[in-house]
């Protein structure tokens, strides 16, 4: 199992509609990449670690997929169209991380 992890980092004045993300956004991802993706979910940053400290990033999701080629299997084909959703809920830049899932 691999973890597909996009974050968007937490910047000043930066602008995120999560409500979007999480009811938009997201379903499409899911609905596009079909069984390629076994599910995803979507975190909402909160704080920091230390008291009083802005969450690192503003929100993150995470795709769990079977495989990388599974992965690349249901994304590829629908990037373009994943792309261009973006700027409908945010202007950050995204990083992306994809992890292999060690514990479950």
């Amino acid at each position: 199992m691999i973890k597909v992890s996009v974050m968007y980092p937490n910047t000043p004045d930066a602008r995120f509609d999560h409500e979007y993300y999480r009811d938009k956004h997201m379903p499409m991802v899911k609905a596009l990449m079909g069984a390629n993706c076994a599910s995803y979910s979507v975190d909402k940053g909160l704080a920091g670690g230390a008291p009083g400290t802005p969450a690192t990033y503003v929100a993150m999701c995470h795709l769990f997929c079977d495989s990388l080629q599974t992965f690349q299997a249901g994304f590829g084909p629908h990037a373009k169209t994943i792309a261009a959703d973006v700027a409908n809920y945010t202007d950050i830049a995204p990083v992306m991380q994809i992890s292999e899932v060690v514990v479950g």
